[in-house]
């Protein structure tokens, strides 16, 4: 006789092991008092970098030696869906020529901060395609991650 075993899949959905979707992730910047969202935004950059390695090495050194140098942060790239407001609002932020005040939230909460300089590049067109656009921000202060500190307690 066979016997049908239920199972709890629930159980197996932990955080911890599911991993988090990106849906719902944005960029905004600070505009005066208030937060604006960037309409469209197709991709986020990686954040980060490898740190310089600065040679240590001395004439009793057996092997090269290293210590852990400053970082050279890249400029952030974010490809955005062209629609006529958000490029308008971009085109604005660029015109201004000055840092922003940026902040990447992912949809658990945890947050980037870092201050730039934006510019853009506009995509090529194609056949059947979408129009886009790439937001360039040069980065001056950052990117900072700021974890999510109200997390339910397990």
């Amino acid at each position: 006789m066979k016997k049908n075993i239920e199972m709890n899949l629930q159980m197996f959905a932990d955080e911890e092991i599911a991993g988090l979707l990106s849906k719902g992730a944005k960029l905004t910047y600070k505009k005066g008092a208030s937060e604006v969202t960037v309409a469209a935004v197709k991709s986020i950059p990686a954040l980060g970098s490898d740190p310089e390695k600065v040679d240590v090495t001395h004439l009793g050194s057996e092997k090269k030696a290293y210590i852990k140098g400053i970082q050279d942060v890249d400029n952030l790239e974010f490809a955005i869906v062209y629609q006529t407001k958000n490029f308008t609002d971009v085109h604005a932020l660029v015109k201004e020529n000055k840092s922003v005040d940026w902040t990447i939230t992912y949809p658990d909460g945890l947050k980037a901060t870092f201050k730039g300089i934006p510019d853009f590049k506009f995509d090529g067109v194609e056949v059947n395609g979408a129009l886009g656009f790439s937001l360039v921000i040069v980065v001056s202060e950052g990117p900072d991650m700021v974890p999510v500190t109200n997390a339910p307690a397990k």
